[in-house]
Order: C-alpha cells, then structure tokens, then sequence
C-alpha cells in the first residue's frame, strides 16, 4: 500500500487569510436554534445550576453517534430520574437501579449508569457542586504538571467502589492518548461566557485553556484546511489544532468548534481556493 503524503501546514498568514471566513460561519452556527437539535440542551432544560451540571455531563457522556438519536437517548434517561437529576441522585441506592432495566445507548448499559450514578452521589456528598469538584481536580493538575482531565479520571473513579471494569472506558484519560472529546464538549458547555448556545455557568477554569472537542467531523475539516499535520485523532492532535486556532482568538480557541462542525457536517462550505489538503 502507498504511504499517505504528508499533510500541509496552514502558513501564519494563509491561516490569519482564513479567519474572517471561519468566523463567520461560526457566527451563522452559534446561535440559539442550534440548541434544540443538540444534546447541549439538556443544559437549558433545568433552571437549577446542581440540575444542569448532572444533565449536562450525563448528555455529553453519552454523546456518541448522530445527534438526532443521543437527544432521544438522554431524554429517555432524564425521563427515568423524573426529570430531577439532582434529587435522583442524591436518593439514589441500589433498589432504584431498576429504573435503568432495559436502558441502552450504544455501549452504555444500565450497570454504566449504575456506576456513574454512584459516583455523582458521592462527590455532591462531599463537595459544594460539581463545579467544585472539577476545580480541585484542575487546580491539582496544575501543581501535578499534568491533563487535569487524568485527575478527573482518577479521582471520579475513586469515588465509588460499585463500578464495573467496563464502565471506565466511558470516561477518558488523556494520559492514555485520548482526545477528551466528550470531556471537553462538556467543559465547553460549561465555561464559554456570551454565548447563545454554552451556557457558561462555571468559572474555574479561563475559555482560553479549553481545547478544541475532535470528532472524525471536526479533525476531517482541520486536516483539509492545513489547521493539523497529524493523521491521529488523539490527545496530541487536539494540542495541536487548539494551539492553531488559538492563533485566531487566544481568548477563545474552542469557539472555532461550531464552524469546524458546521463545515463538516451541517453543509456550509468554504471556497475550493482555501483547501489544502486532500482528506
């Protein structure tokens, strides 16, 4: 088989040539009619700011797939928690796992749940919400020099002895090379300010040091506009395509993520003369 040719790097001022264009794409995705069709959502549907967290996380980590069916997946998991998250969680205990029974998203199983469930029962046990739970973890990420996301990952999974082994793989470990789509889609629900679409109610962490969600979409797109050089969609890709597109708007890298998606796939295009690379 023919090795692959390299991929083409956007030059500093080819990419600055670019910016006005993803903008404004950016700007025809990132608005409030995009809400109803994703599973941020589930981040509007609660007024409740502990409501919304558990909503929220529960949404992303089940992102997997068309967009159309995780939506109707969430909905009839909420539904099951009597739309109370918070308050089913926090009363949750093992003759409430029926209420799972015959659950499914993909890989998801109702022991999955179980073992989440467990562990976000836990954490608001012992801290303020969830926000603060997440704060600790990257602050000690700071002090550690290490993806605070591998922080996450360790302490959310400390937090519950009832987990099943298969349950781990629903939460990334950037250590172990993942990307974090999923993990980062959250935070950038979580901490974008002023916008129509993330909602923006945590402050531990800037919009600055969020990194870009890579879905095959997103990466396809980078890769044909010279934003990435590397054929992997793993950790250090997104490194990679966030350090770029920070170039654009160091404030705010991640919102780039809408006109990536909405290139790759909501059909808006960007003339032939801009492509770099054939993908």
């Amino acid at each position: 088989m023919k090795p692959k040719s390299p991929l083409r790097k956007r030059s500093r001022k080819a990419l600055i040539e670019l910016k006005p264009l993803l903008d404004e794409i950016n700007d025809r995705v990132e608005q409030p009619d995009y809400i109803p069709h994703d599973p941020v959502q589930f981040m509007h549907a609660f007024e409740e700011k502990k409501d919304r967290e558990i909503a929220g996380f529960l949404a992303a980590t089940m992102a997997w797939g068309r967009r159309d069916i995780v939506v109707s997946k969430v909905d009839q998991l909420l539904r099951r928690m009597d739309y109370q998250p918070y308050d089913f969680v926090m009363h949750y205990s093992q003759k409430d796992f029926s209420s799972f029974s015959s659950f499914k998203h993909r890989t998801f199983k109702p022991i999955d749940i179980h073992g989440l469930v467990l562990a976000l029962r836990a954490i608001y046990s012992r801290y303020d919400d969830f926000e603060s739970f997440w704060r600790e973890c990257y602050e000690t990420g700071k002090s550690q020099n290490r993806p605070f996301l591998a922080i996450f990952n360790e302490r959310f999974f400390s937090f519950s002895s009832d987990f099943a082994e298969r349950t781990r793989k629903h939460i990334s470990n950037p250590e172990k090379g993942s990307p974090c789509k999923r993990l980062y889609m959250f935070l950038r629900w979580t901490i974008r300010k002023n916008s129509p679409v993330d909602t923006g109610i945590w402050s531990f962490m800037p919009e600055s040091e969020l990194l870009i969600p890579l879905d095959v979409h997103v990466a396809r797109q980078a890769r044909k506009f010279g934003l990435i050089t590397r054929r992997s969609n793993d950790w250090q890709t997104v490194n990679q395509l966030t350090e770029t597109l920070a170039v654009l708007n160091p404030n705010d890298p991640a919102r780039y993520d809408y006109a990536l998606f909405g290139i790759g796939a909501l059909d808006y295009e960007i003339p032939l003369r801009y492509h770099l690379n054939r993908v």
